[in-house]
């Protein structure tokens, strides 16, 4: 075994004096402010046989296509892989859209268009030419430069290290799904009726931690895996990288200016920072006909978790958490078996039945009839909705499966594995319960945006998230990339 050399690097990707389309929700939202900056935070790993470099960007997801753009540009000029290279998102829904950001099927917008006509308003959605706005093609080139800029500045400043493991406990992440006596579910439901039954899944408070240091055991960064998306601050108008950036705030004030933050989101897709039980109603108005509550009661418990309040709250528990297991560490290692893989998986396309893409027909074709040509938020997401079915329908003629790429690492008794989805957590649990090492790191999000990934049981019950056309592929899926996933984790064990 040699020893291994640990790098990092963080580059500001907030762009200065522009504004950035907020994605995230169904409708446009263009920046005013900088509530907290956005960032890239890379960190290299390398023993001199085997490479990684981790690359977490704060924005809602990070396609293939910025992927490829990254290797691109790294391509004959640096001395290690590229393929080596995985990027990927905390999910923050206040940070900067971009051109070809989503793997999906293709783009619902053309459909509405073609379908619609004149009625197909959400063009008056798109942003305008404001030369301050930063979008699109030039949003794609300019993250692309920063987060190659990352890797290559990590990589250089790799130096012999140790690395410590920890675990902490904090609630962060909860269902967001709720189900009915009728079978039925819907994301942010109402639990306040008769005919609630119980949340779709559970939660996992448990948070794997990695600790890197230098050769006289000064702490140089803190690795947090943490099983909720950082979308505490969705809906907003300003920049900001969520709870994770102020969990990186809290380490600097306590240990100092240059402690690095890896915040790696795991397994969370049917996940969010919101106790669905005690709700607590958003202190600013939000803009979503799914979260409006009528006559809602008065809780005590935690602040409204769409707010700054909240989002504090939660980084709080998460730096709290850290700083205890900091202070619990005992043993270093410097050197350690250290293996990558990149793998490509073919993933089931999730088909939608004749039935399915003639109701989406049915539904597009009532509104336009019904429609005097303007679209609300709630019109504009369903109708997309409609539209994706009709996507997906016209793909699978000609498609089976869509290719993915999956990474899966030894790091001593540390495995770590990713996936392109807004997967749910219960195949995070499968993979954790069953996986050989006495530590598994899960990485959502990453080399890919594929969308959601359900459970068969989440397929039954429907609405967003569990829509044929919300992701993909579906639970046979979500199956495949459980066992492959386990297969190549435990063989690195044996």
């Amino acid at each position: 075994m040699n020893k291994i050399k640990i790098g990092w690097s963080e580059i500001d990707l907030t762009p200065e004096g522009r504004k950035v389309e907020l994605v995230g929700q169904f409708y446009e939202r263009i920046s005013d402010s900088v509530e907290t900056p956005i960032t890239v935070t890379a960190l290299a790993l390398d023993d001199g046989n085997t490479s990684a470099i981790f690359c977490v960007c704060d924005l809602v997801s990070t396609g293939t296509a910025l992927l490829k753009s990254v290797r691109a540009r790294l391509e004959g000029k640096v001395d290690f892989p590229v393929e080596n290279v995985m990027i990927s998102a905390i999910h923050t829904h206040t940070s900067m859209g971009y051109s070809k950001r989503s793997d999906g099927a293709g783009a619902t917008l053309g459909v509405l268009q073609e379908l619609m006509g004149d009625k197909a308003q959400y063009n008056k959605l798109v942003s305008s030419d404001d030369p301050t706005l930063l979008k699109g093609d030039e949003a794609h080139e300019y993250l692309a430069d920063k987060i190659a800029k990352a890797a290559v500045e990590a990589w250089e400043s790799r130096k012999e290290g140790l690395f410590a493991q920890g675990f902490g406990r904090a609630a962060v992440g909860m269902c967001r799904r709720v189900c009915y006596d009728d079978g039925s579910a819907k994301m942010w439901g109402d639990v306040d009726m008769a005919n609630f039954t119980e949340l779709e899944g559970g939660n996992d408070s448990g948070i794997e931690l990695l600790f890197t240091y230098d050769t006289d055991k000064k702490l140089t960064g803190v690795i947090a895996n943490v099983a909720c998306p950082a979308q505490v601050l969705e809906h907003r108008s300003f920049i900001s990288s969520d709870y994770m950036g102020k969990v990186k705030r809290n380490l600097r004030e306590r240990l100092g200016k240059d402690i690095q933050f890896l915040g790696l989101v795991a397994p969370a897709g049917d996940q969010c920072p919101r106790d669905m039980i005690r709700w607590v109603e958003p202190e600013t108005p939000i803009n979503d006909p799914n979260i409006e509550r009528i006559a809602p009661k008065l809780r005590k418990a935690d602040p409204s978790m769409f707010d700054i309040k909240g989002c504090e709250v939660a980084a709080r528990r998460i730096s709290t958490e850290i700083f205890w297991a900091l202070a619990e560490v005992e043993e270093y290692t410097a050197e350690a078996p250290f293996c990558h893989k990149v793998i490509k998986l073919d993933m089931p396309l999730r088909r939608v039945t004749i039935a399915e893409k003639d109701k989406a027909l049915e539904e597009i074709d009532k509104f336009v009839k019904a429609s005097d040509g303007t679209f609300n938020f709630k019109d504009n997401a369903r109708m997309h909705v409609h539209a994706g079915t009709i996507v997906r329908y016209r793909l699978q003629q000609t498609v089976n499966s869509k290719e993915i790429e999956i990474h899966v690492l030894r790091l001593g008794n540390i495995a770590i594995a990713t996936n392109p989805y807004e997967l749910f957590l219960d195949y995070g649990n499968q993979i954790r319960a069953r996986s050989c090492a006495e530590q598994t790191i899960l990485v959502q999000l990453s080399c890919g945006s594929f969308g959601y990934l359900p459970t068969k049981k989440a397929e039954a019950g429907s609405h967003y998230s569990a829509y044929v056309s919300s992701g993909t592929t579906g639970h046979e899926g979500g199956d495949l990339l459980v066992r492959k996933t386990l297969s190549e984790i435990n063989a690195m064990f044996e």
